[in-house]
C-alpha cells in the first residue's frame, strides 16, 4: 500500500522528545509523533493512596491521567467536567499499567508519581506517545530522586515504550496515524520494555478478523518499532542500567 506521507509500511512517523517543556514539575517532556503531541509533566507527592498506606512501608505507587484538550482535533472536544469516560478511565490505566512496570515500586519510599499526559494535538497513537513520553519524564523526576539520594538506583528495571499496528488494505502498518487507524481492518497498541518482553498487547478486529499468521506479522513490526523508539528514548535510560 502506498501512505500519504510516503513512510514504508514499517516506519516511524518522525519522533522528538522534548525535556523540561515546562518548568515546575519534577519532570517533564512534550513527545511529537507526527503530527501527534503529547505533554507529560510528572508530580511527586510524599504519600501514596489511603487504599495502600501501611505504617513503615517503602513501597510507592506511580498513577497517570489523560486527557484529550479542546482543539487538539479538528473539531472541540469537550472537557470531562462530569466525569471521565470510559475511552479516558480505559487510557489513563493502560499508561499507569504500563509505567509501573518501568519500576520496582517497594524502593520507591512511599511516594506517589503522578504522570499527567495532556494531549495537545492528536493524529493517532495518543496513548502510545503517552506512555513513551511518559517513561522519559518520570526518569527525569526518578533520577533526581536518585541523585539526592532519596532512593536506591535499583529502583529503575527496565524503559517501556509503545507503538500502535495494525491491517491497511490487509497490509500490516506501524504508527498508524489517523487516517490510517479510522480505516484499518485490525488496531493493536503494543507495549514493550527494552528486554524485548511484552507489558501490554491491546488489539481487535475492526469489522474483521484475523489470522494468527497476520498477528505474527503485526507483532513482529511493533517489535522494530519499539526499538527504534528505545533509540530515540535513549537520553533518558538510566545510565546505571547499562
Amino acid at each position: 500500500m502506498s501512505r500519504k506521507d510516503g513512510r514504508a509500511v514499517n516506519q516511524l512517523r518522525p519522533v522528538s522528545i522534548m525535556p523540561d517543556y515546562v518548568e515546575f514539575p519534577e519532570g517533564s517532556v512534550l513527545i511529537s509523533v507526527g503530527k501527534t503531541r503529547v505533554l507529560c509533566n510528572v508530580s511527586v507527592e510524599n504519600k501514596v493512596p489511603t487504599w495502600m498506606d501501611q505504617e513503615g512501608s517503602t513501597r510507592g505507587w506511580i498513577t497517570a491521567e489523560y486527557a484529550l484538550l479542546p482543539r487538539s482535533t479538528s473539531t472541540r472536544v469537550q472537557r470531562e467536567t462530569r466525569g471521565l469516560s470510559g475511552r479516558t478511565q480505559e487510557i489513563k490505566r493502560i499508561i499507569g499499567r504500563s509505567l509501573r512496570a518501568a519500576f520496582d515500586l517497594d524502593l520507591l519510599g512511599g511516594r506517589t508519581l503522578i504522570v499527567d499526559c495532556d494531549v495537545l494535538q492528536a493524529d493517532g497513537g495518543t496513548r502510545t506517545a503517552a506512555i513513551t513520553g511518559g517513561y522519559a519524564a518520570l526518569s527525569i523526576a526518578i533520577q533526581k530522586l536518585v541523585g539526592e539520594n532519596e532512593i536506591p538506583a535499583e529502583v529503575f528495571l527496565s524503559p517501556v515504550a509503545a507503538i500502535s499496528v495494525g491491517l491497511v488494505e490487509e497490509q500490516a502498518v506501524l504508527d498508524l496515524d489517523y487516517s490510517e487507524d479510522s480505516r484499518a481492518e485490525a488496531d493493536l497498541n503494543i507495549v514493550m520494555n527494552l528486554d524485548g518482553e511484552y507489558i501490554e498487547i491491546q488489539g481487535t478486529g475492526e469489522g474483521a478478523t484475523f489470522s494468527r499468521d497476520t498477528l505474527d506479522e503485526l507483532l513482529d513490526i511493533a517489535a522494530k518499532g519499539i526499538q527504534d523508539l528505545f533509540e530515540i528514548q535513549q537520553p533518558w535510560h538510566y545510565s546505571g542500567m547499562e
